[in-house]
């Protein structure tokens, strides 16, 4: 979905970061002039999100094209990607600690009519006292005023929640499917459907199979995870039963875990 930058603010004389939105090649003129418009509009709807758990918008720098370039606040750091990586899985106590703070982030965006629709461990970031939930890239304004583009599905397929695979409308639901996978991950050092790079086999696998048991989840995070991946977002866990199941396994004792 683009590039991000190191850039110094001349005027404000501060390090920021500051992203270079991509698109898909294969949009029109006027697909690719829709999507920079709507990109506009949701970064805008992004930078009034004032929460620790949510990238700080500071900026947009719009080019001819009407092309937005988003300049938000730059947190030395590593994502969680880089840390499951580097450093492999993560125990449940510490996985259901950060799954409080991108929840929280979460639902700060739902309340202000936003779904992100992009969570994955790339984009949520591990700085100083913080867990930060970041790239807002492809978020969607919720409600009727939403703008649209092309058919065209953007997104991680591994982390792409089955209701949108099957194009229906956005919603917060879609964001916490994306919350279990995440969590998934976290635990187990890969995504519950990730097939080898196969972007199609991945988005098949998450609309019609069932996630293998996450074996290092522990008893008190498995019943969260499998409650977030389930299929139909009416039967999903919803954010306050995410939050509870959440504390409680965060508090479990070590032994426990």
């Amino acid at each position: 979905m683009g590039v991000v930058w190191r850039a110094h603010d001349e005027r404000l004389r501060r390090e920021v970061a500051v992203k270079e939105l991509a698109w898909p090649a294969r949009l029109s003129r006027d697909e690719h002039w829709a999507a920079c418009r709507r990109a506009t509009r949701e970064a805008r709807v992004a930078a009034r999100l004032s929460h620790p758990n949510v990238i700080r918008v500071f900026d947009i720098a719009e080019e001819d094209d009407g092309c937005p370039w988003i300049v938000m606040e730059l947190l030395p750091s590593w994502s969680l990607q880089d840390l499951i990586e580097q450093r492999g899985p993560l125990g449940p106590v510490l996985t259901a600690g950060v799954g409080l703070s991108v929840l929280a982030g979460l639902r700060a965006a739902h309340a202000a009519g936003i779904v992100h629709r992009d969570v994955k461990p790339a984009n949520v970031v591990l700085a100083k006292g913080r867990v930060v939930l970041t790239d807002f890239g492809i978020a969607r304004v919720s409600g009727p005023s939403a703008l649209t583009t092309a058919d065209v599905l953007i997104g991680s397929p591994s982390y792409i929640a089955p209701e949108r695979a099957r194009g229906g409308q956005p919603g917060p639901a879609e964001d916490l499917w994306a919350l279990g996978a995440l969590l998934y991950a976290a635990v187990e050092g890969r995504a519950p459907f990730y097939r080898g790079g196969d972007p199609v086999a991945s988005l098949t696998a998450a609309l019609t199979d069932e996630p293998e048991p996450a074996a290092h989840a522990g008893p008190l995070l498995w019943p969260l995870i499998g409650g977030l991946l389930r299929k139909d977002p009416a039967w999903r866990i919803g954010p306050a039963q995410a939050e509870w199941m959440l504390r409680r396994a965060a508090a479990a004792p070590a032994a426990a875990a």
